[in-house]
């Protein structure tokens, strides 16, 4: 028979190990918590202080950094390469700089200094001025800063320390060209006659703007011809001064001065400079021969240059002479002519340049 007050401490929890009665079980003991049991761990970590707001001179570095980082920009988008360089900008720059130090040594502003410092070294004097430098340049437009009287200057059309009636005086681009092209005909003409010579056309006609002497081009140009030279080589010794010497006398009839040699050791060149330009000091070894004449006072100046390479042991000239040839097609040797004149002005413009002469009184 079972015991009823044992049984509903049973009762529901089938499966389950039935409670302890009332009191517990007769003969137990309770147990104490063993004495060797680990203490509670008390961190020593200290409490976060508050976090210190940043001193007055931190702000002041930022802020004045970003303002001038500003001026900065702005004087390069305008164009003012010149004001960028001058002694009030680099001075403000030092001060910055030295705001900027000081709020880097400082604890409370160091945070801000060093966010100044970032836009300091990406931002300043140095580098913007170099962008700007660049970006004029490229458009040619150096007039931000200008004073009218030196923009006037830049128009001028003549060249500086070179009277206006010189100019006018002196034969025009038509001319010069009309002369050089029919002296180099008759040159071309007279050595495939005598030598058997044929020629190729090794570049076209180029004509450069003259600079004025005041920060502009002139109305001139420099002129050289279209350069003609032979496709056969020429490294015979006697063959070489005998065709110099026809050369020589077409340009004689052109009124044109006897030819001057370079490259001979009468130039009274150094020894080092024959021997680095045309190989040797002496005409009958060098791989280069480079003869000039001029008419004087006249603009007009002839140069004829001989390349040999059977004079080029150590392949220098040849290296030079290929990179040539694959530019402009010419031979490898051979001997080459040229007309070069200077401060030319063509007959179309002299009109407009008598009239814009009358803005420069004096000139």
């Amino acid at each position: 028979m079972v015991d009823p007050q044992r049984a509903r401490y049973i009762a529901g929890v089938e499966g389950a190990p039935p409670v302890p009665p009332p009191g517990g079980y007769h003969g137990a003991r309770r147990t104490s918590a063993p004495t060797d049991a680990p203490s509670p761990i008390v961190s020593s970590a200290t409490v976060p202080k508050d976090k210190q707001p940043a001193n007055a001179i931190g702000w002041v570095a930022l802020l004045s950094t970003i303002l001038f980082a500003l001026v900065l920009l702005s004087a390069l988008l305008a164009g003012g390469t010149e004001l960028l360089y001058g002694a009030t900008m680099l001075a403000l720059q030092l001060i910055v700089l030295g705001v900027v130090v000081a709020a880097v040594l400082t604890p409370r502003g160091r945070v801000l200094g060093a966010s100044a410092l970032v836009i300091t070294l990406l931002l300043n004097v140095a580098t913007v001025g170099a962008a700007s430098a660049l970006q004029t340049s490229a458009s040619d437009s150096y007039d931000g800063q200008k004073s009218a009287e030196q923009k006037h200057e830049e128009a001028f059309p003549g060249i500086k320390d070179i009277s206006s009636s010189q100019i006018l005086a002196q034969p025009s681009l038509e001319q010069v060209r009309a002369q050089s092209d029919a002296a180099l005909a008759e040159i071309r003409e007279r050595l495939s006659d005598r030598y058997g010579y044929t020629w190729t056309e090794v570049g076209p006609e180029d004509l450069r703007p003259e600079r004025n002497g005041y920060g502009g081009e002139s109305m001139l140009v420099q002129y050289i011809s279209v350069p003609w030279m032979t496709n056969e080589p020429i490294q015979d010794y006697d063959r070489k001064l005998d065709v110099m010497s026809v050369i020589q006398d077409v340009l004689v009839e052109y009124g044109m001065y006897g030819m001057y040699s370079f490259n001979d050791p009468s130039s009274n060149l150094d020894d080092a400079i024959l021997q680095r330009f045309y190989g040797s000091n002496d005409p009958r070894t060098q791989h280069t021969w480079e003869w000039y004449t001029d008419n004087y006072p006249d603009p007009m100046r002839f140069y004829a240059v001989m390349y040999d390479l059977s004079n080029d042991p150590a392949g220098e000239l040849r290296a030079e002479r290929e990179a040539d040839s694959a530019k402009s097609g010419e031979p490898l040797e051979g001997l080459q002519i040229y007309f070069l004149a200077p401060e030319l002005l063509s007959e179309a413009d002299r009109a407009e340049f008598e009239q814009r002469l009358q803005e420069y009184p004096g000139f």
